[in-house]
């Protein structure tokens, strides 16, 4: 691997890191090209190559992850999960989650119970992908 390459991928994953740092906060695409010093399109694109998914797919699954450990740990509202993991939508929340994770927040919820595993199993075990969508009409394995 070039010296330039591993540049590249050393600010690629700043700006990753400060997505999964700050997925709650309003995050756009010239404050993260700022953070990998390059240019917006340079950026996509870039991320993309690297991690196999654009910046904004990556932030969606991100604060999907961080909701569906919300929804199974807590009782807190679909409402304020959806706000608090950075969503300004509950329909968008709740498109994108179906989208992800295959069903609703609310029957996700039904669903999923904490299980008696260690958190890095359940954690693997419960993440959504990050190659697509769950396909229509399917419903994760319980």
């Amino acid at each position: 691997m070039s010296r330039a390459v591993e540049e590249t991928n050393r600010r690629l994953l700043r700006a990753r890191d400060a997505m999964d740092r700050s997925y709650a906060e309003p995050l756009d695409i010239p404050a993260l090209a700022r953070i990998a010093l390059v240019s917006e399109a340079h950026f996509i694109r870039s991320f993309r190559a690297t991690f196999g998914e654009t910046p904004h797919r990556y932030l969606q699954r991100r604060r999907v992850e961080r909701s569906m450990s919300l929804l199974r740990e807590t009782d807190r509202s679909v409402t304020d999960i959806c706000m608090a993991v950075g969503f300004s939508s509950l329909g968008t929340f709740s498109r994108t989650f179906r989208g992800i994770v295959g069903e609703s927040p609310s029957a996700y919820r039904e669903r999923a119970a904490v299980t008696a595993a260690p958190t890095c199993f359940t954690r693997r075990w419960m993440r959504p992908s990050s190659f697509g969508e769950a396909p229509a009409g399917s419903r994760p394995i319980a």
